[in-house]
């Protein structure tokens, strides 16, 4: 089982932002992505829709024998984990919960604020993973739904994220919150426009790199972490054309990706 990938599953890219990470957390690992682009986004969709999306997911990343199953969208971590979770053995873990465990190590005023999809904020997932773990931390939300089409569109570093930024978090930030959990795989490439809003002694969680975290100490307990000292193969797979993907990937990975197959039937 050591030598079998792990499985990540996401929306569209965002979950790139995962993969660069277990990349650096455990570079000998193989990885198989999928990217559901034909049907993004899920940040729209109803509850039933998305539990829907996400089981298709779960079976075609088990087509590849898969030791590991992240899932790499905050909106079906916090809709379908805790029911895939009931009815698939292999492991499976999703964004939320790391991120929630690293907010509440970091806050010292215990005012943490969460930003995310329009559906991921409508869930309260992260407010009522945080409240489970400490139910005297107040928690503040707000959806940010353009902040995934800019980072998409390449405008990262644009004047118009900082206007984007101003207009949503502006309230966020009257609420004297010293840590914020960035509740979407894509924000962590608009870090440095949330930071300059948000201000420097503002922790940015990014729930991207916790979920490697996760992942690999999940592995070495079970003792499914590969031994050696290769280097991990990724292998991309997409619901749509790959173009569009193939373009907005190197963003996120900062390198190119060479191939991705479309997956015709999910």
């Amino acid at each position: 089982m050591r030598d079998k990938p792990i499985g990540v599953f996401d929306s569209g890219v965002g979950g790139l932002t995962v993969v660069k990470q277990l990349a650096k957390e455990m570079p000998s690992e193989d990885i198989i992505y999928f990217g559901d682009t034909a049907r993004v986004p899920y940040g729209t969709k109803s509850p039933p829709t998305i539990k829907k999306f996400s089981i298709e997911n779960v079976l075609f990343l088990l087509n590849f024998d898969v030791k590991l199953i992240i899932i790499a969208c905050n909106t079906s971590s916090a809709i379908g984990l805790p029911f895939l979770s009931k009815y698939f053995s292999v492991p499976i873990i999703g964004v939320i919960k790391p991120g929630v465990k690293a907010a509440i190590r970091s806050t010292r005023n215990g005012r943490i604020g969460v930003i995310g999809t329009t559906a991921t904020i409508a869930s309260k997932a992260y407010e009522k993973e945080i409240k489970a773990l400490n139910p005297k931390i107040k928690v503040y939300g707000k959806n940010c739904p353009l902040f995934v089409p800019l980072v998409e569109e390449g405008w990262a570093g644009d004047d118009i994220v900082d206007i984007a930024a101003k207009k949503y978090l502006a309230d966020l930030k009257g609420k004297k919150i010293d840590t914020v959990i960035l509740g979407c795989t894509h924000y962590p490439l608009l870090k440095p426009a949330i930071q300059r809003m948000m201000g420097k002694a503002v922790k940015l969680v990014d729930s991207a790199e916790e979920t490697a975290r996760e992942a690999r100490n999940l592995l070495e307990e079970c003792g499914l972490k590969y031994p050696g000292r290769r280097a991990g193969r990724p292998r991309f797979y997409v619901s749509d054309a790959p173009g569009k993907f193939l373009t907005v990937a190197k963003r996120f990975l900062g390198k190119d990706v060479k191939t991705a197959e479309q997956v015709k039937d999910v």
